[in-house]
């Protein structure tokens, strides 16, 4: 627990340095998240941005597990 807890506290830290740059990814905006803006609201699914994140957490995972 403790090197977990560790590792995902230098993970935010690295991220938290990277945020200038890791903003200009075009995460949320990608092909397949759907957008809809009628007047007076709009939302936001961003499908394929989570399945993105999805698999890439999943192969990090899987291979941290090994």
């Amino acid at each position: 627990m403790q090197r977990l807890l560790i590792v995902v506290g230098l993970l935010l830290v690295v991220v938290g340095v990277a945020w200038p740059w890791l903003s200009k990814l075009p995460l949320g905006h990608l092909p397949g998240d759907i957008h809809i803006v009628h007047a007076g609201f709009s939302v936001h699914f961003p499908i394929v941005t989570c399945m993105l994140i999805s698999l890439v957490l999943s192969i990090l995972i899987w291979i941290f597990r090994r």
